[in-house]
């Protein structure tokens, strides 16, 4: 029973991811922004966080999500350890 769940869970799996994308793709037609403009965007971003604090760029992760009638742009942004330290 197993064998076939994996097969039938990859097509759900499947039909989700590109489901995802076609939203993704929707909504930065929406923004109208390039995914060249994205990666600027999201290193300015950083470039800015980094003035007051030490981030981790590589692992720097920012989306356009659809929340309802919104769109919006959601990010995350480790910090190096040291400055988790001080917060606490």
């Amino acid at each position: 029973m197993a064998f076939w769940d994996a097969w039938f869970s990859r097509k759900n799996n499947s039909k989700e991811v590109a489901k995802k994308r076609l939203k993704l793709l929707l909504i930065h037609d929406q923004v109208d922004l390039t995914p060249t403009q994205m990666s600027e965007m999201k290193a300015e971003i950083v470039e800015v966080i980094e003035r007051y604090l030490s981030v981790v760029p590589d692992d720097t992760h920012l989306v356009l999500n659809r929340f309802e009638k919104q769109i919006q742009l959601v990010g995350s942004v480790p910090l190096e350890e040291r400055h988790k330290k001080r917060a606490q």
